[in-house]
């Protein structure tokens, strides 16, 4: 009998050894495929500004209830944070800053990508919209990206520029998901590279800094209570920041676009819009 079970074992532990072998090549492919990824040539010159937005959502977010038609997370085009008036795609569109270069429907976790062009300096806006039920994941890739853990590129046209943990600027516009879900995730940077970052959510300050604390960021503006995170704040703390601004310069930029579009004391709106660490 031992003989006989004896070609069946030697059978299983070859097939087991090459599965073993089999995932060990598989995990190396995939390991070197996103090392490639991560490091075709992009241009240089070039700096992006990467903002991740993750679309207001009534039912798959932690929200006070807003109207059904500017809060639901799959419709980018009504969407508060987006396609309304004061949204990110819509507002941009207007400013006589930026020239939008050109619009991509996604049909993934992200709905669409905006990207455009300052119209002086050699600067690339891209703007992500997440569907409101993947707000876990706009904020695990804004943390990794702002983290250097997760850089990638962008062809646009003839042009390729560096996004994510290549951008300059990485911002983060929505509900404050971190109220909500916890995350395991660890994000410390790896590449020495400082990044700046603006997080428009509420209590941003609080809910974001753990996250942040080994990732080597510069916050230029994050929040201490509740607030509206709509397209005039950002837009001008960007406006600042193109200009070498200090810290302190870019957080009166957005405190005054705040106060003035929320009808608040500057004195308030400087309380709740606040810079550095």
């Amino acid at each position: 009998m031992k003989l006989l079970h004896f070609p069946i074992l030697l059978f299983c532990f070859l097939m087991l050894a090459c599965g073993n072998d089999k995932s060990q090549k598989q995990a190396k492919i995939s390991k070197n495929n996103s090392k490639k990824k991560n490091t075709i040539p992009f241009e240089s010159d070039a700096k992006t500004i990467h903002i991740f937005v993750a679309l207001c959502d009534n039912k798959y977010q932690g929200i006070v209830p807003v109207p059904d038609k500017i809060g639901n997370g799959q419709d980018p085009d009504n969407n508060l944070y987006w396609g309304c008036a004061f949204g990110v795609r819509s507002y941009f569109k207007k400013s006589k800053e930026w020239k939008l270069v050109e619009t991509r429907k996604l049909k993934s976790e992200k709905l669409e990508r905006i990207i455009f062009k300052h119209i002086t300096k050699n600067y690339y806006l891209v703007a992500d919209a997440y569907d409101g039920k993947f707000i876990k994941e706009a904020t695990v890739d804004f943390l990794n990206s702002s983290s250097g853990n997760n850089k990638d590129t962008l062809k646009i046209r003839k042009t390729t520029i560096g996004i994510g943990g290549h951008s300059k600027l990485l911002a983060y516009v929505g509900h404050d998901g971190l109220m909500d879900f916890q995350l395991n995730e660890t994000f410390e940077n790896t590449d020495k590279v400082k990044r700046d970052v603006i997080i428009l959510a509420c209590y941003s300050k609080n809910y974001f800094s753990p996250h942040l604390a080994k990732a080597n960021v510069n916050p230029l503006v994050w929040t201490t209570n509740l607030m509206a995170p709509e397209a005039y704040t950002l837009h001008d703390a960007i406006s600042g920041y193109l200009l070498n601004e200090s810290n302190e310069q870019i957080r009166t930029r957005a405190a005054k676009a705040y106060s003035k579009y929320q009808k608040c004391s500057e004195k308030a709106a400087r309380n709740l819009l606040v810079t550095s660490w």
